[in-house]
């Protein structure tokens, strides 16, 4: 049986774009691991799809995820199927547009493929514990750059 992992990710940037941090706070087994780090020039779509990357790629075997984030961008192109049709599409959009940080959701894509992965939308900034430290550690990766 996989074993239940819940991660938590955020994206920020100082600037859009600007520098940029991450954070992912993996969960599993009453244990806590935090991960983030940043890039000096970035956006905070791209922040946001590299936190998730980077939470899936630490888990060393196959699991059952629930990924929690406030990015209404990572969280509807999964949820709402606009990367499934973006990858048919060729990575166009609907207005038949390149889709913009191809390279992080063709990552995404392989990782997901490995996982059994559920997205879950939080509210930013509000009352999610995790959500909130994300947010704070990202921050944080943003002043040492």
């Amino acid at each position: 049986m996989a074993k239940t992992v819940e991660i938590y990710t955020d994206g920020a940037c100082s600037g859009n774009p600007g520098k940029g941090g991450w954070c992912a706070i993996l969960l599993y087994g009453g244990n806590e691991k935090v991960l983030a780090g940043g890039d000096p020039d970035t956006t905070n779509n791209r922040m946001e799809v590299y936190a998730a990357i980077a939470g899936l790629a630490a888990l060393k075997e196959r699991c059952v995820v629930k990924l929690y984030s406030d990015s209404a961008y990572l969280v509807n192109a999964i949820e709402q199927g606009w990367l499934d049709g973006w990858r048919r599409n060729g990575w166009k959009t609907s207005g038949k547009q390149a889709v913009k940080n191809k390279d992080l959701w063709e990552r995404l894509t392989e990782l997901l493929r490995a996982h059994a992965v559920t997205f879950v939308k939080v509210k930013g900034h509000a009352d999610n514990v995790y959500n909130n430290r994300c947010d704070e550690y990202a921050r944080a990766e943003i002043g040492k750059l």
